[in-house]
């Protein structure tokens, strides 16, 4: 399939890191899956070959250093990455989309030559600070707050559930810079992790994903120069959260879809290598009939994906193409695991098999950057605007 270049990319370089990326999954990274949920640690030399490979500037220009990969083509990698346990995907998934999109696209040139090229290289991880315990898909209701004194900015609040924030060396924060008439004025900081007054809380134990670390981070006035405000202007946190959601929901649908036909790959495996009443299970057709329905779904979650790419990549896709990709893919993805459990039946329990890790796993999808509830409100709300 051809897919659009971007900065000087070919299609061909494309396909043979697609082709790097699928090896580099089924060699190095699914033998481990096991290891790493149990030690909830990813070692070391496995999240350096992803730098060698680039994975952490994917989506960077190549002039910070990056691969400069067009979205069309970040998705098809994200494919690929979607064949292994999800948090493999999240060592890097920040630095290609809310660590480093918010700098890329809204940053002042100083803030991106400063910033991208340590995250395209994987030297810094990046992590996007939006989430507190009163405020979750609401993010004009955030209480973190920004106070300009003098020459710098002093920040206080509770940021909850932060991918990557125990390992993360800069965040894009954002945060309430004052009221007016309208409502709140959101603004967007870029804060170092070592910036005094800042503070990790402990890593939560959470249902699946195990290795991909969240927790709170605390600002306790915390002071930053006012070069730290996102594109020198106050105001424009809000926009640079949905752009920056907008893209990182197709990336999450991309990685949805990997996953789905990894659990597809695994149901007709043991479909085919099961025997009940003396034949294989994958002859019955209640079983085939769930096989078809997820590789039924799947097909069209990666045709939606594709499509809501090249818009991206044509500058015609709407928040609303990101959020009908998400709600899709984070939904299918759920239905196509639950399946293949019951194809395994109790092996599907039990966790030798895989299966029910997985299970856990795309659980998160459904939650994490912008809940099912609110995609189909970002949707319906724009359905509305669009009839009036």
């Amino acid at each position: 399939m051809n897919m659009m270049p971007f900065d000087g990319v070919s299609a061909d370089t494309v396909a043979q890191l697609r082709d790097t990326i699928r090896r580099f999954v089924l060699d190095k990274l699914v033998p481990l899956e096991g290891k790493v949920a149990r030690e909830e640690k990813i070692p070391p030399e496995i999240v350096q070959a992803m730098r060698d490979l680039g994975l952490f500037g994917i989506s960077i220009p190549e002039k910070y250093g990056g691969l400069g990969l067009s979205m069309t083509a970040e998705v098809q990698i994200i494919f690929e990455m979607g064949w292994t346990s999800p948090v493999f995907r999240s060592v890097f998934g920040t630095n290609v989309g809310i660590g480093s999109q918010g700098i890329l696209m809204d940053g002042t040139p100083e803030q991106r030559e400063k910033y991208l090229p340590r995250l395209a290289s994987g030297e810094l991880i990046g992590s996007f600070a939006l989430t507190e315990p009163e405020a979750g898909s609401d993010a004009r209701a955030v209480a973190t707050f920004a106070r300009r004194d003098g020459n710098s900015y002093v920040i206080s609040g509770t940021k909850r559930y932060i991918t990557n924030a125990p390992s993360a060396d800069l965040f894009t924060l954002i945060a309430k810079t004052g009221e007016t008439a309208d409502g709140p004025v959101i603004s967007a900081f870029l804060v170092e992790a070592d910036t005094p007054g800042l503070q990790c809380g402990k890593p939560e134990h959470k249902m699946g994903q195990q290795g991909a670390d969240v927790c709170d981070v605390v600002f306790d006035n915390c002071r930053v120069p006012l070069d730290s405000l996102l594109g020198g202007v106050e105001g424009q946190g809000f926009e640079t959260v949905n752009k920056v959601l907008t893209r990182g929901r197709l990336h999450i649908a991309a990685l949805c879809i990997g996953t789905a036909e990894r659990l597809i790959h695994e149901s007709v495996t043991y479909a085919v290598s099961r025997r009940q009443f003396g034949q294989r299970i994958g002859d019955f057709q209640l079983v085939q009939a769930m096989l078809a329905d997820s590789r039924t779904e799947a097909n069209a979650g990666r045709s939606m994906v594709l499509d809501a790419a090249r818009r991206f990549d044509g500058k015609i896709a709407t928040i609303v193409d990101g959020s009908t990709c998400k709600l899709f893919a984070s939904e299918m993805v759920g239905r196509v695991a639950d399946r293949a459990v019951q194809i395994f039946g109790g092996a599907g329990y039990i966790a030798e098999y895989g299966i029910e890790r997985f299970y856990r796993d795309v659980r998160l999808f459904r939650l994490y950057e912008g809940t099912s509830e609110i995609q189909r409100l970002i949707i319906g709300r724009q359905m509305m605007r669009d009839a009036s």
